[in-house]
C-alpha cells in the first residue's frame, strides 16, 4: 500500500512538473502588446538584445523552479511521513527528560536538518543560477553563512511556535484553532516589531543614510507627505547583489524605510526620491498594517480548515501516513504540508491585494514628486539590473508577483504623463 501511494504520488509530482515545463517554457511567452511596442514601456527600447535574451531565459528558469519547488516540498512532507521517519525522529528525541520543550527542539532540530539537506541541491542551484546572470554577487561562504543564519532563526522561532502549539492540541484537541489563531497577533506584531533592529542585522549591516544632502530632501518629502521621520536607512547589498530595492519595514516606533546601496549607486537623486515617494505611498495608506490584518484573517482560515482536515485526514490514511495520533509532534509533517497546500492556492489572492497597493504606492508617489521621467528611467533601471521579466505569463502573474509587471508600472506612467 505504502509503495503503490509513493509511486502515485510521484508519478502526479513528474506530469505536474512536465506540464508546468511546457507552459512556461513553449506557452504563452508574455510578449508586448502591439499598442505597447516602441513606447517607453517596451524593454526593446531601453535594453540591449542581449539583456532582452538573458532575461528571457533567467525568467523562465526561475519561474519553473519556484513552480516545481513548492510541490517538492509536499513530496518531501509526504515521503517523511509514509516512510515512518517522522515517527522515527520523534523516537530519537524522546528521552527520559521532564520538559517537553527540550523533546520538541530535539525532533525539530532533525527534521529541520532533514529539510536542509534535502533542499541544499536546488537552493545551491538557485544560488549559481544568479550568479551565471549577473545577478548575484555574493561569495559562496557568504551565500553559506545566511543559510546558517536562517536555520537558526527559523529554528528558534519554529521550537516556540510548535510548542506552544502542541500544547494548545493536547489541551483542546478539537477547539485549539481559536486560542492558536488569537496566539498569531500579538506573536505576528511582535516579529514585526523586532525585525528590523533584532533580525535584519543578523544577515546585513545597516546604518543611517550616509549621504545627508539626500537624506535632508528625503526628510523634506516626508514632512510634506505627514509622515513623522528623522532617519532613513542605507544596507550594504552591493557585496550580495547587483540588484536594486528599497522597502518598508517594522511597525510602532521601529519602522523605518531602508535602501539598498546598490540603489543609492545607480539611480539618480530624482529617481531615488521618487522610490522613497513610493515607499512614503506605503506608510500613509497603512499597507503594513493592513497587510498584518490580511494575514491574521488568512490565518484563521487556515487553521481552521487544518484543525477540520487533520483528524479526517488521519481517520482515513493515518495507516499509510503513519500517524498515530494527532496530538504527537511526529503528525508536524502533515501540519506543515497542509499549511504549504493552502499558502501556495491562497497566493493569487494575497499576491492581488498586494499589486493593488503597490499600484497605489505608485500613484501617491507620481502625485507627491511630480515627476514621472524619473520614474520610468527608475523603472528602467530596475528592470535591467533585476533582468525582470515586463510581462509575465497568467499564472505567473498571480502566483508570484507582489508587484504589477514592469510593462504595467511604466505605462501607468506613462499614461499619467499623458493625462498632465
Amino acid at each position: 500500500m505504502v509503495k503503490k501511494w509513493g509511486i502515485a504520488v510521484l508519478l502526479l509530482f513528474g506530469l505536474y512538473a512536465l506540464a508546468m515545463y511546457f507552459y512556461i517554457f513553449y506557452g504563452n511567452d508574455g510578449g508586448i502588446p502591439a499598442a505597447l511596442q516602441g513606447t517607453v514601456a517596451d524593454p526593446a527600447t531601453f535594453m540591449t538584445k542581449k539583456e532582452l535574451l538573458l532575461s528571457e531565459d533567467y525568467a523562465k528558469i526561475r519561474n519553473f523552479l519556484f513552480f516545481v519547488a513548492t510541490p517538492f516540498e509536499w513530496l518531501m512532507y509526504f515521503f517523511v511521513l509514509i516512510s515512518g521517519a517522522s515517527l522515527l525522529i520523534e523516537k530519537w528525541s524522546d528521552f527520559d527528560m521532564k520538559w517537553k520543550v527540550v523533546k520538541n527542539a530535539i525532533y525539530l532540530f532533525l527534521l529541520l536538518i532533514l529539510t536542509f539537506v534535502v533542499f541544499f541541491p536546488l537552493d545551491y542551484y538557485r544560488y549559481n543560477l544568479s550568479k551565471s546572470y549577473g545577478i548575484s554577487t555574493q561569495s559562496f561562504s557568504s551565500w553559506m553563512r545566511d543559510n546558517v543564519i536562517d536555520f537558526w532563526v527559523n529554528f528558534v522561532i519554529t521550537v516556540l511556535v510548535v510548542t506552544v502549539l502542541y500544547w494548545l492540541i493536547n489541551k483542546s484537541p478539537k477547539k485549539w484553532w481559536i486560542p492558536a489563531w488569537l496566539l498569531t497577533i500579538p506573536f505576528s506584531i511582535f516579529i514585526m516589531f523586532i525585525q528590523p533592529v533584532v533580525i535584519d542585522p543578523l544577515y546585513n549591516e545597516f546604518y543611517p543614510l550616509t549621504n545627508k544632502e539626500l537624506e535632508t530632501k528625503i526628510l523634506e518629502l516626508a514632512e510634506q507627505a505627514n509622515i513623522p521621520s528623522d532617519h532613513v536607512y542605507e544596507v550594504n547589498m552591493a557585496e550580495k547583489t547587483n540588484a536594486l530595492n528599497a522597502y518598508v519595514t517594522g511597525v510602532g516606533s521601529n519602522s523605518r524605510i531602508v535602501l539598498w546601496d546598490t540603489t543609492l549607486n545607480r539611480l539618480n537623486e530624482e529617481e531615488i526620491l521618487y522610490i522613497m515617494g513610493h515607499e512614503m505611498g506605503h506608510y500613509v495608506e497603512k499597507h503594513i498594517y493592513i497587510g498584518i490584518a490580511g494575514y491574521v484573517l488568512m490565518m484563521l482560515v487556515g487553521l481552521w480548515l487544518i484543525s477540520k482536515m487533520m483528524p479526517w485526514i488521519i481517520n482515513r490514511f493515518g495507516h499509510v501516513l503513519k500517524i498515530k495520533d494527532v496530538k504527537s509532534i511526529h503528525s508536524l509533517p502533515l501540519i506543515l504540508l497542509l499549511s504549504s497546500i493552502l499558502l501556495f492556492l491562497s497566493s493569487p489572492i494575497s499576491n492581488f491585494v498586494s499589486r493593488y497597493q503597490e499600484q497605489r504606492a505608485d500613484e501617491f508617489a507620481m502625485e507627491l514628486v511630480q515627476d514621472p521621467e524619473a520614474a520610468v528611467s527608475g523603472f528602467q533601471k530596475l528592470t535591467k539590473a533585476g533582468l525582470s521579466e515586463v510581462n509575465p505569463p497568467t499564472l505567473v502573474k498571480w502566483f508570484r508577483y507582489t508587484h504589477p509587471p514592469m510593462l504595467e508600472r511604466i505605462n501607468n506612467v506613462a499614461e499619467y504623463m499623458e493625462e498632465k
